[in-house]
């Protein structure tokens, strides 16, 4: 079906086509999947990750590329057909759902009178939020390709996260690639199979309970609850940086005892929350405490032999919140290596299939309710939460080569809180491209490090620049 749009989108952004493509499998007959607590809990928000692309290798074209992912699209839509379907709602819950009937992915094919290197990477809505169209609100699975005046291209996916989170995401990315590259959809490593569309695997328990902590860490999610967004927009900042494989390299030696061996993660969290409870400490508002928070993938903490099996090839959410809560001077007191045993505790001493089970079951009872998690939203003491898609593999190479940036793009509304989205830099260097809303306090503290840690994105980084 050929939706073509001889027009504008965002500034600078022509597009020239937009159209809908199918899953090729003809069995698969039109049906309804009900969303699991996991997923209602996440709620209806749109995402997106957005890839960066270097000038193409000699005899390629951008017409190539699209008739590439064009072409790919219906076997890979077969494997993952909720992404070919579409947001509903239930008329009997009001609730939302999903209506697999192969209304079909969008694609979308747009030019860009610019050159790619022109864009300041130090801020991400002059950069990279200025390269995603807006899609409808019921469509699960947007692709859109846009070139650019230097010869460059972008590749960016958008979904609904009611559908699946950050590691489904990256799990479709490499399917997609190796497709492009072999010809063949590869079982993803995690699993030696078909995926697991059945979101039935977390059921509430009849009646529903939940520990008293639980209800504590999640809040409604109403608006007469959150700061205005006049507040909340000039409260933060929004800033890409890299980090070198060497400074992470440097910060885990400095976490590390002999006794144990701190993560990336566990040292790059020890070095930010030293920096956050130095910020709060010179705050002219006393404020005692800080915490840090993670998203954490519950999928490979699930070990129970029935949870266990179905999350190799689990399609959906399983992604919790953990946070740590600690005093300013206890922070600024304590060594590296002790804060990364602390940034290692609240990860490290949840049992997983407890929480999640008292969570589907906390859903359940507050159905219909927009749910997050109370720390987030910004009230009480500072907090600065991370995703970490790191441990994700990541293939960026659909036969084009390696891009030179993949990161997920958010939009934080009126919340209140710090966020990063961390991921690796394509290249397999090891290094880290970091998505930073925070404030411009925490900001200016870590551009201002003498470690220089924190290093603003560019183009020139990225090997965007014309040569």
């Amino acid at each position: 079906m050929n939706m073509a749009v001889d027009g504008f989108g965002e500034p600078g952004i022509r597009v020239v086509s937009r159209r809908l493509v199918k899953a090729s499998d003809p069995s698969i007959q039109p049906h309804v999947v009900p969303l699991s607590n996991l997923d209602l809990y996440v709620g209806n928000v749109q995402v997106a990750i957005l890839c960066l692309y270097p000038k193409l290798p000699a005899g390629r074209d951008f017409a190539g590329v699209v008739a590439t992912f064009e072409s790919l699209l219906p076997a890979l839509l077969n494997e993952f057909y909720p992404f070919a379907g579409r947001i509903g709602t239930n008329p009997s819950s009001g609730l939302p759902e999903l209506l697999c009937h192969n209304q079909g992915s969008e694609l979308v094919v747009g030019e860009v009178g610019v050159a790619l290197g022109s864009l300041d990477y130090g801020l991400a809505d002059k950069s990279l939020k200025k390269l995603m169209l807006p899609y409808a609100e019921d469509v699960t699975f947007s692709v859109q390709l846009l070139s650019f005046a230097c010869g460059n291209f972008s590749l960016l996916w958008a979904t609904n996260h009611l559908v699946g989170d950050g590691h489904d995401n990256i799990r479709f990315l490499r399917m997609w690639s190796q497709l492009a590259r072999t010809g063949k959809i590869v079982a993803d490593g995690d699993g030696d199979g078909k995926l697991c569309h059945d979101r039935s695997v977390f059921r509430p328990r009849n009646p529903p309970s939940y520990r008293a902590s639980l209800a504590a860490d999640i809040t409604t999610f109403d608006p007469r609850r959150l700061v205005n967004v006049l507040t909340a927009h000039d409260s933060f900042v929004d800033r890409l940086y890299y980090i070198e494989a060497a400074d992470i390299a440097s910060l885990r030696e400095m976490a590390s005892t002999e006794q144990r061996r701190s993560s990336r993660v566990q040292a790059v969290s020890a070095y930010l929350w030293k920096v956050l409870a130095g910020v709060v400490a010179a705050s002219r508002v006393p404020e005692e405490r800080c915490r840090m928070g993670w998203w954490v993938s519950a999928r490979r903490r699930l070990t129970s032999p029935e949870l266990a099996s179905a999350m190799r090839n689990y399609f959906g959410n399983v992604t919790t919140y953990a946070y740590g809560d600690a005093s300013v001077e206890e922070i600024q007191r304590k060594s590296l290596a002790e804060v990364a045993a602390m940034a290692r505790e609240p990860v490290a001493s949840v049992n997983y299939e407890e929480y999640i089970q008292d969570l589907v079951d906390f859903v359940e009872v507050h159905k219909g309710q927009g749910l997050m998690e109370t720390p987030v939203v910004g009230l009480g003491s500072p907090i600065l939460s991370q995703s970490v898609f790191d441990s994700f593999p990541l293939d960026t190479d659909f036969g084009f080569g390696q891009a030179a940036l993949a990161m997920p793009i958010s939009d934080f509304a009126n919340l209140c809180s710090a966020y990063l989205s961390i991921s690796a830099k394509p290249a397999g260097d090891g290094s880290w491209l970091v998505s930073a809303y925070i404030w411009p306090r925490l900001a200016a503290a870590l551009e201002a490090d003498e470690q220089h840690i924190f290093k603003p994105l560019t183009a020139e980084y990225l090997g965007l620049t014309a040569s």
